[in-house]
């Protein structure tokens, strides 16, 4: 019976093809794209960590009062919360840093000696890194993933013993992690672990400055009970240590979330990767589901067009003996196979576009190295996705035909087989599909009117026109004086180029996510209350000129302030909050480390310089250079035409004057900022692409139901043309009908749309709700389409000939 079901439904599709290739296409974009988020949640937030017992991981989080929750401590806090717990089963440190090797650069981590124990975990060759490699007295040693070790060494066992150089420091290879094992981070994939003993050879401190924690929790112990004793712990390892003079820090909060998908990487100033994503992605989740939900409603009006033409074909297998369940698993059968069918193309757009997307998240500020594979969990959200469809949009047409009455049906002619109520049914599909539709546009408006506002705000300089170039002089030989005097000779030969109109030097370049901090102690001034530090940049002369940030008062910095190096600029934000209307050139500020006053000398405009959507925070300019050398390595070239261009150029200069100083990174400020708004950058291109999409298949069901209603009342049509209505009355007819839909629609969808967009606003903060503009475009969009794909059916109807429409059955 199940074979000749499908046979009968292939026989079906293959004999209607114009109907199935628009019917797979339609599913295989919604099932496609609600896939390909899909995967993305799932290696973000959901896949477990291949090792042993992932359930019991907790993640050890801290949240300082105005900052997201992180993950990280100092190496002696990790080793306080080790040492005294009695909750966990062990607790491990890692920090995940790029290294060089083979002169190219390797994402490492470095981590304590009882990772891979914790973790549960065997090496596919030689041994993993154990407590005795932390010895201070032990020797560097590495351990190889498995695709690094197939990559570089061609999986040769020899490699075990091997040494090898880490930035010019031996390290010796040890062993090799399992196949499957790429680290406990989500955003990062390791390729090489270091033992913690190599961080002070190689960045020449004696331990891993911040480390993030992981730990397993003891069998029987609760999270709830945990996170009690792990709360005390962290607040006293914090008073044990100089972060208790910070009146934040003394106000952390601890809190234990499972790690069950492994740690999740920090993106400054934001949080967490998991939790810059997760509301972004659980939008466009939500968004990919209205868009299969108009694929289904389409496909039910389509189906149910289709099952009233086949009225007397199903009246006639009933009249032949048929039971009324056998046509309803016809029907669900031909459904299931279209849907199926559209599933089948929707994995392979579901695997371009999850990888697509993964390289839009890779662009970010915090490159994210994502594993996105359409894996067992993966396929069989695809297969239950494929499921529902084909029940949801299958459902209607199958009680149809349940509900076929066999004499009426094989009596009928024309349009009188198609009762009243069916027509209602196939109109509110279409006009719901109207309805989601104003949703979709109104989100796509929504957030493309967030990324222009992002991208077109007052962010005190100018974006346009500026190269960055980063240079790393850590192992060079260049420092202090000779480093000084090397960058002022750089600054002059890079001024040379040209196309060039200005350089300049800085220690944090805008939105690039480098900040210093320091509180602030003025002269005259007395805090009601502990505030914030502020934020401090060490800039080169010329550093206001070549970013475009307006000078208000007094004047830049110069090479002469060197000698002194305690000559202080201030933004506006600063000077108002300090010195309220009185002017603060010439007054002293004092910051926290430096017990010299420095003396304001100017002031500029606002500057944002950790994120787009706060305002800018309080800034003191310090000046780059001193008697000591230069402590700023991140160079701006303000050019004529496109920065670009000038790459070859600046990266020659470079290594013509700093010979063995490399140019770490070099992009544009552009390039930057929009690194910064990648999130932004992804939800509004995905719901501008979803709106798109959701307005053809409005579309598509419009002129379906429209080509349908025409083709069954050609009698009816010819008959009015006969009793005298002219060609314009026909297509007033029908595309009365149409804007009767569409307004039905949006009369439900306006309201619909607006309650979205402050929901939207609840969960993803700077979203501009309260303007409407886009919700009127949508609906005036919608309309149009509405109009332009009832027109092709009205025309149609318009051209009947009315003698051959009164013989028409």
């Amino acid at each position: 019976m199940l074979w000749q079901d499908l046979r009968y439904a292939l026989r079906t599709m293959r004999r209607n093809g114009a109907f199935t290739a628009v019917a797979v296409v339609s599913l295989a974009l919604g099932i496609g794209a609600n896939t390909a988020i899909f995967s993305l949640i799932d290696t973000v937030m959901l896949r477990p960590l291949p090792v042993r017992d992932p359930g019991s991981l907790v993640d050890l989080l801290h949240l300082v009062p105005t900052d997201p929750w992180l993950n990280g401590a100092t190496f002696d806090q990790y080793r306080f919360l080790r040492d005294h717990n009695r909750s966990l089963a062990g607790l491990i440190a890692t920090n995940p840093m790029p290294v060089t090797a083979f002169g190219a650069g390797v994402d490492s981590e470095f981590v304590d000696g009882n990772y891979f124990a914790l973790l549960g975990l065997k090496p596919s060759a030689g041994r993993l890194i154990d407590p005795q490699d932390d010895r201070p007295t032990a020797a560097s040693v590495a351990i190889l993933s498995w695709p690094y070790w197939k990559r570089q060494f061609g999986l040769d066992p020899a490699v075990v013993g091997r040494q090898i150089a880490i930035q010019d420091v031996p390290v010796t290879i040890v062993g090799v992690a399992p196949k499957d094992f790429f680290g406990i981070f989500a955003e990062y994939r390791t390729q090489m672990w270091l033992s913690s003993a190599a961080v002070p050879a190689i960045f020449h401190v004696p331990a891993p400055p911040y480390v993030a924690l992981l730990g397993r929790l003891k069998p029987g112990v609760s999270m709830k009970q945990a996170q009690s004793e792990l709360s005390l712990l962290y607040q006293q390892s914090i008073d044990a240590s100089d972060l208790r003079r910070d009146f934040y820090w003394s106000r952390v909060k601890f809190k234990l979330e499972s790690a069950a998908a492994g740690l999740s990487r920090d993106v400054p100033p934001w949080g967490r990767v998991r939790d810059v994503y997760s509301k972004p992605l659980l939008f466009l989740m939500a968004v990919v589901g209205l868009l299969l939900l108009i694929a289904c409603t389409n496909m039910a009006s389509m189906l149910l067009a289709r099952g009233a033409a086949r009225q007397r074909e199903m009246a006639l297998r009933v009249s032949l003996g048929a039971g009324r369940l056998r046509l309803i698993r016809q029907m669900l059968t031909e459904s299931l196979l279209l849907s199926m069918s559209g599933a089948a193309c929707g994995l392979v757009l579901a695997y371009f576009g999850a990888r697509g997307l993964a390289q839009i998240m890779a662009s970010g500020r915090v490159p994210l190295v994502l594993d996105v594979r359409l894996d067992v969990r993966v396929l069989l959200f695809l297969a239950g996705t494929a499921l529902l469809t084909g029940l949801l949009f299958g459902l209607a047409p199958a009680l149809c035909a349940m509900a076929t009455a066999p004499a009426s049906s094989l009596r009928s002619t024309g349009s009188a087989g198609e009762t009243r109520l069916g027509r209602m049914f196939g109109k509110s599909l279409v006009v719901s599909q109207v309805v989601i539709a104003v949703v979709l546009l109104s989100a796509a408006g929504l957030f493309l009117r967030h990324l222009s506002d992002l991208r077109n705000a007052d962010l005190g300089f100018r974006r346009e026109h500026i190269l960055l170039a980063t240079l790393n002089p850590a192992r060079s030989g260049y420092a202090g004086p000779r480093l000084s005097a090397a960058y002022r000779e750089l600054l002059d030969r890079l001024a040379a180029i040209p196309g060039v109109r200005s350089v300049t030097l800085s220690a944090a370049s805008p939105i690039s996510g480098g900040a210093a901090s320091r509180y602030a102690t003025v002269e005259g001034y007395r805090p009601a209350a502990p505030e914030r530090r502020v934020f401090v940049n060490w800039v080169a002369p010329r550093f206001f000129e070549t970013y475009g940030t307006p000078l208000l008062a007094g004047r830049e910095f110069s090479f002469q302030d060197a000698a002194s190096s305690h000559a202080a600029i201030v933004n506006r934000s600063m000077a108002r909050h300090y010195f309220g209307d009185a002017n603060p050139i010439g007054r002293h500020v004092t910051l926290e480390h430096d017990g010299q006053p420095f003396e304001i000398v100017g002031v500029v405009a606002d500057a944002k310089y950790l994120d787009l959507h706060e305002p800018a925070p309080r800034t003191a300019y310090l000046c780059s250079f001193s008697e000591k050398g230069v402590n700023s390595h991140r160079f701006a070239i303000r050019a004529a035409g496109d920065p670009a261009a000038l790459s070859a150029y600046v990266r020659r200069t470079a290594a013509s004057v700093l010979k063995d100083v490399p140019v770490e990174n070099m992009t544009t400020l552009a390039a930057q900022m929009d690194a910064s708004i990648v999130p932004e950058r992804l939800t509004a291109t995905l719901s501008a692409l979803f709106g798109a999409l959701g307005s053809l298949l409005v579309a598509i069901g419009i002129y379906g139901l429209l080509a349908y209603t025409v083709a069954r009342r050609t009698n009816e049509i010819g008959l009015r043309m006969a009793l005298g209505a002219s060609r314009r009355d026909v297509i007033r007819m029908v595309l009365t009908d149409a804007l009767w839909m569409a307004g039905a629609g949006l009369a439900i969808g306006v309201p619909l749309a607006i309650w979205s967009r402050t929901f939207a606003a609840s969960l993803m903060a700077g979203l501009p709700a309260t303007n409407i503009f886009t919700i009127v475009t949508g609906a005036a969009a919608l309309t149009a389409v509405a109009l332009a794909a009832a027109y092709l059916p009205a025309r149609r109807a318009s051209r009947v000939d009315p003698m051959v429409a009164l013989r028409y059955e």
